[in-house]
């Protein structure tokens, strides 16, 4: 068995399922995490660029996917499933009853959701975790400031632009899951009567660093002194496991809304500093995986 940098006794054992940008982002992060080991990266196709960069660092590879990995069911602590929704379904129909713990980076809504800064703790015993999606771990936690320092909100917008060169096919595939999935999470974390989620792919080069935009109409009640407190606060929070988060425009009353930026840069594992879209998703999957095996011991 291959020897993870930094490893320590008893790490968690992981296997990731889908080897596209996601799976090959988290799968370097995985690497560099002294609390966890990847004992099976799992594709479709032998040669794809994911399985090649396993291979190259020694990881155990295989393109027979989930079925691949439910036969190492006693020998492995929890699956990252870093496919699309539609497949995030069939997997999770053969690894429920396998008893398998999995967290997922696919805005299926299987599970539990969680957003390690608003909700970390409850989530580690939980056998299916959503990490609901890129765009909502930049964006609900700021959400939900806005609805702490109000009387709960009528109205709120999340806007968020990502480079075309960091989405793949299987997010491009999944848009409509991705805005239904942003929408829930932030009617589950947040006080909001209805809430918008709007998905820019942003085809500039050099790619653009992801920005996310909260906004709410100037009409409603929000404590701007609160508002600013809280998300200074939140912005500390989620640095900590995303060290490229940062609010780029505090909160401001601006014409007809009061809004916060952020913006996310990647640490440039698997693409260009440009993609915090793959950083923000696969950091918090990362997190929740340590806290598991935090809990373990």
């Amino acid at each position: 068995m291959h020897a993870q940098k930094g490893s320590i006794a008893d790490p968690l054992r992981v296997a990731i399922i889908g080897t596209g940008n996601i799976g090959c982002d988290l799968l370097l992060k995985v690497i560099a995490s002294p609390h966890l080991r990847c004992d099976s990266f799992a594709g479709r196709r032998i040669s794809s660029p994911g399985i090649e960069l396993a291979e190259s660092r020694g990881i155990p590879t295989t393109a027979g996917g989930i079925d691949a990995v439910a036969e190492l069911a006693d020998r492995i602590d929890v699956v990252f499933d870093a496919t699309s929704a539609k497949d995030a379904v069939h997997n999770w129909n053969i690894l429920e009853g396998l008893g398998i713990p999995v967290i997922d980076l696919t805005p299926s809504h299987l599970g539990k959701f969680c957003v390690p800064a608003l909700n970390l703790e409850e989530c580690l015993t939980e056998q299916n975790v959503s990490m609901v999606t890129c765009g909502g771990q930049a964006a609900v936690p700021i959400a939900r400031c806005f609805s702490d320092a109000s009387d709960g909100l009528g109205y709120l917008e999340i806007a968020t632009a990502s480079s075309s060169a960091s989405v793949g096919p299987a997010t491009r595939a999944n848009i409509d899951e991705y805005a239904f999935t942003t929408q829930h999470a932030t009617h589950e974390f947040c006080r909001v009567d209805t809430a918008k989620t709007i998905l820019i792919i942003n085809p500039a080069e050099p790619g653009m660093v992801m920005r996310n935009t909260i906004a709410v109409p100037a009409s409603e009640n929000v404590d701007m002194e609160a508002l600013r407190v809280s998300v200074d606060e939140m912005e500390k929070r989620i640095n900590s496991y995303v060290p490229g988060y940062r609010v780029v425009v505090p909160p401001v009353a601006t014409g007809d809304r009061i809004m916060v930026t952020i913006e996310v840069e990647g640490l440039g594992d698997w693409l260009p500093r440009y993609a915090g879209n793959l950083d923000v998703i696969t950091c918090a999957a990362v997190a929740v995986a340590e806290g598991r095996a935090e809990a373990r011991r």
